[in-house]
């Protein structure tokens, strides 16, 4: 039975064959370099030839995996191993069941039906597979946030991972880049207060996060974001957008049909799937009745901050309360 490797894996272990599969490209493309960085690492990495599956014609495998007269042993990288012809798909199935000792043959393979005959052959043979699967779920996008500050060799707790998440979005380059960048740039542990900080210029991140905290019934830390966001000079009308923004996602996703999947509500909402994974999670507590009165709330807030109030910031403390006190069933109107 082939061995099986984890996403993220705190470190690459070399086999003769290794499988790649998975269409998430930057957990494919980040495996690839691990790999040929942990042969060279075992003096393995003499040449390194990265190719198109597509481009591979028949025999040339076997000359790419002849022992060089050099040494220092070979790594051969076929990307999209679905796309190979019949003939090198039997050449590389037979390659697995005998593969040379100084030799790393990495495939990709982007998981469907495509090439299963090849997939289902090399896996028999025994090759290590990694997987690394599309991330499409907000959870599955935490797990990956927690597994980058691991990899960098940093704590971070579940504020700082939800707001990391606001303050840059879904894509995996730059969530992995701003992961590195705030492990090196901290001491001591990352929290929510920290990532704040450092993206005190994306305003709306900030705002966002207020609203998380409010919808979420945290009125405590949900007070403790607004005093923070405010203070680092947030535009009240942007944190009032959010919270707006908040409540009425709570209510479109709340009636939405109960089967419809997070895709297809997305592009109804116009939100990335993850948001709206996030959102059926603060869901849970809320009563249509409780959406209605928070809605009432952040309306009125965003008229007083809009002119109608003495302080802006009175006037969202006071929306963020009765959002709370919605959430609970409770009317502080």
């Amino acid at each position: 039975m082939a061995a099986r490797t984890a996403v993220n894996p705190p470190g690459i272990l070399l086999a003769p064959v290794v499988l790649v599969i998975g269409e998430e490209e930057f957990l494919v493309d980040r495996s690839v370099r691990d790999l040929i960085t942990a042969a060279c690492d075992a003096g393995l990495g003499g040449d390194v030839h990265d190719l198109d599956g597509a481009g591979l014609g028949p025999g040339e495998l076997e000359s790419l995996t002849s022992p060089s007269l050099f040494g220092g042993g070979c790594v051969l990288v076929v990307r999209g191993a679905q796309n190979v012809s019949k003939e090198v798909a039997a050449e590389l199935a037979r390659y697995a069941k005998n593969p040379a000792p100084d030799v790393v043959l990495v495939l990709t393979h982007a998981g469907g039906a495509k090439g299963k005959e090849l997939l289902a052959g090399v896996k028999a043979a025994g090759a290590r597979v990694i997987e690394c699967p599309k991330l499409t779920r907000f959870a599955e996008r935490l797990d990956f946030v927690r597994a980058e500050f691991r990899r960098a060799g940093q704590r971070a707790d579940d504020g700082a991972a939800r707001a990391l998440l606001d303050a840059v979005g879904s894509d995996l380059r730059e969530l992995a880049a701003a992961c590195s960048q705030l492990a090196a740039d901290t001491d001591d542990g990352i929290s929510e207060a920290v990532v704040a900080r450092y993206y005190r210029g994306r305003a709306e991140a900030t705002g966002f996060t207020v609203a998380d905290r409010a919808v979420e019934g945290h009125l405590a830390q949900a007070l403790e974001q607004l005093r923070w966001a405010l203070e680092l000079g947030v535009s009240p009308v942007l944190i009032c957008s959010a919270l707006a923004q908040g409540v009425r996602l709570l209510g479109r996703v709340g009636s939405a049909p109960r089967g419809a999947s997070s895709a297809a509500l997305a592009a109804e909402v116009g939100a990335p799937p993850w948001k709206i994974d996030r959102v059926r999670q603060q869901l849970r507590g809320w009563h249509p009745n409780g959406i209605a009165r928070a809605l009432h709330a952040v309306a009125e807030a965003d008229a007083q901050v809009k002119g109608e109030a003495a302080s802006a910031a009175y006037a969202l403390e006071r929306a963020v309360r009765r959002i709370v006190a919605s959430r609970a069933g409770e009317d502080l109107s």
